[in-house]
């Protein structure tokens, strides 16, 4: 297989993989529970004479019970019957209908009308951001993080196992910690070379940034079960890249077609579920290309500064 040929493959066999979680969803609950049940140690003659500890053991496994579908339409109960939803209400239909009685109740004069209607649409939008969307959204945001790593360790459990995680507390929190600033530092190296002055190059370079972001949003909970470090992580998306970047694709298409960036948060949180499930599923083609896309060096050489600097300032004291 040519170099070409070869990252053709991945990319189509990258954004096919993306999809898996959209299938897997609806046998993964049954199949974990029926594996929990088959597990269980009851067993028929002893149910009398152990009966307090198959209560005992019953409550628990209840609690074990996975939960990814149900994880999954709360989170499109959320962000998309609650929050989005609640939008597209204030804006589809409270607006219009503010709108429509000022034009009847300044039917005489409707130029009033139109000065009256500049000064309370944005006074209205305003208060709807303030009081409701922010606080929602941020809300979600906690929220959702709760959920996705739900979701992450029951599809990590049924087909991995149990995870191994990092070696120690400190590790565990340093890494998560650069991680959340690479990944911040790379959002906006993504919208800089946005700003490329030739229009279409800028797009497909921003576009290649928020597919590998995505990706590796998928990918992180199941690598970090793994107990694989940062470092490690980012280098195996460079040096496969084009899998990756298939992988990411459609939802930094889905998530980009939306103008406000409220709207592209709820359907990223609503399609992001099945893209973590699919990434427990994927098995990545590697070896698609021989050149690495070092896209994350110039952040990790930041963040390394950055974090030299604090933690050296920390030390001092």
């Amino acid at each position: 297989m040519d170099s070409v040929t070869g990252i053709i493959y991945a990319i189509c066999r990258g954004f096919v993989d993306s999809w898996k979680g959209a299938v897997v969803l609806f046998y993964m609950d049954k199949q974990i529970n029926e594996k929990l049940d088959l597990n269980s140690p009851i067993r028929a003659e002893h149910r009398k004479r152990d009966l307090a500890m198959q209560n005992s053991f019953r409550h628990n496994n209840q609690q074990r019970k996975s939960m990814v579908m149900r994880r999954t339409l709360q989170c499109c109960a959320l962000n998309g019957g609650v929050f989005w939803a609640s939008i597209a209400i204030f804006e589809y239909g409270l607006l219009p209908f503010v709108k429509y009685l000022l034009t009847i109740i300044f039917g005489h004069s409707p130029g009033m009308a139109l000065i009256v209607w500049s000064w309370i649409q944005p006074f209205l939008s305003l208060t709807f951001g303030t009081i409701w969307v922010l606080p929602l959204f941020l809300l979600s945001k906690i929220v959702n993080s709760l959920w996705f790593q739900d979701i992450a360790d029951s599809a990590y459990r049924y087909r991995q196992g149990r995870p191994l995680l990092l070696s120690s507390v400190s590790r565990l929190i340093a890494d998560t910690l650069f991680s959340v600033l690479v990944q911040a530092l790379f959002l906006g190296q993504g919208m800089l070379v946005s700003k490329v002055p030739l229009p279409l190059l800028g797009e497909i370079l921003a576009l290649v940034h928020m597919c590998l972001l995505y990706a590796l949003y998928a990918f992180e909970y199941k690598w970090f079960n793994m107990g694989w470090e940062l470092h490690k992580r980012l280098t195996f998306i460079e040096g496969n890249w084009p899998y990756f970047l298939g992988f990411g694709m459609p939802l930094a298409v889905l998530t980009q077609l939306p103008s406000s960036y409220v709207t592209s948060g709820c359907v990223f949180s609503i399609l992001f579920p099945l893209f973590i499930i699919s990434g427990n599923e994927a098995e990545p083609v590697t070896g698609a290309c021989d050149i690495q896309l070092k896209l994350f060096s110039p952040v990790i050489a930041i963040a390394n500064t950055l974090f030299n600097k604090t933690i050296g300032r920390a030390n001092r004291r």
